[in-house]
């Protein structure tokens, strides 16, 4: 079978069709608690510093939030602020009745440990489940919020029906934020789970020969372009969180968004194939938007 006819038959995983999927869902949700006189769901999202890429991921929160119509607050402070200062605001934002989301975003100046950010953020309010008591909950397979980005994938995978009993899943990445839950949520006993995991990092030897017995694989490492398609099954799932600015003179704004896979290598054997951009970023604000109203709903349990 030749290369193109392999490309024709790989099911494109586009994000926005599924982020789109899960944000109709909410303003259905969304409009009924308003028809019941309730309010709705209220994200606050703090922003310190004029970070450009952080600028960037905040307006497209602040942005998703007003088209399903949850309310969101974003709290700007200069680089220069204390991490009492901060740690004051936060707990502010904790004692709030009518915020049910509390979002710091990342990275912070380096006079501000973002340990004890994290720590000191509610685990009712943390959305981004980050919080280490989030974080055992999902070890142990309890109700809690999990991460924006694994989860984004999985409802990815439940949009697209991807089929992840009993298969090999290889997750490129051991971060807290993706590498971790994601290995969590796929080796747990869930519709779209059952995998049988393989983590992989900088130390791992033979990548390249764990990948290729991989029926899904999750790269998060922020390598443009580093996996190709003999590191691949043939008919693999593959799934490509990296997101890495590359220096593109010919681009409008002088760079362009490259994801860990060599895409038009890879599409010649996956069978499935996120894009990048287009795919799990946007699948990231999806997973923050169910986390919201998962804290509403849940606030007084």
């Amino acid at each position: 079978m030749t290369a193109l006819s392999y490309f024709c038959k790989m099911k494109l995983l586009d994000g926005k069709l599924s982020s789109q999927a899960v944000k109709d869902d909410l303003i259905v949700q969304v409009k009924e608690l308003k028809q019941n006189g309730k309010r709705p769901p209220h994200l606050a999202c703090i922003l310190v510093g004029n970070n450009g890429a952080s600028e960037t991921y905040v307006a497209s929160k602040v942005k998703n939030c007003a088209e399903v119509g949850f309310q969101s607050t974003l709290i700007r402070y200069n680089d220069e602020i204390s991490e009492e200062e901060l740690l004051i605001a936060i707990n502010k934002l904790n004692n709030d009745e009518a915020v049910d989301g509390i979002l710091v975003q990342l990275p912070l100046p380096k006079q501000i440990s973002e340990q004890k950010v994290i720590e000191s953020i509610s685990p009712t309010k943390d959305v981004d489940g980050f919080h280490p008591i989030n974080a055992g909950k999902l070890v142990q397979g309890f109700p809690t919020f999990i991460p924006a980005t694994p989860y984004g994938m999985i409802l990815m995978f439940e949009y697209f029906d991807i089929d992840t009993k009993g298969k090999n899943a290889v997750v490129i990445g051991r971060s807290n934020i993706v590498g971790r839950p994601m290995s969590v949520l796929l080796s747990g006993n869930y519709k779209y789970g059952n995998c049988t995991v393989t983590i992989c990092h900088s130390h791992t030897k033979n990548l390249e020969e764990i990948c290729s017995k991989a029926d899904i694989l999750v790269t998060a490492i922020g390598n443009p372009g580093m996996i190709k398609a003999n590191m691949i099954k043939q008919g693999a799932v593959v799934i490509d969180v990296g997101i890495t600015r590359v220096e593109d003179a010919t681009a409008l704004r002088g760079f362009r968004i490259k994801g860990d896979v060599d895409f038009d290598d890879v599409a010649t054997k996956a069978s499935a194939l996120t894009p990048v951009p287009g795919g799990v970023g946007l699948m990231t604000i999806a997973g923050l938007l169910k986390n919201t109203m998962y804290a509403y709903l849940h606030k007084d349990q």
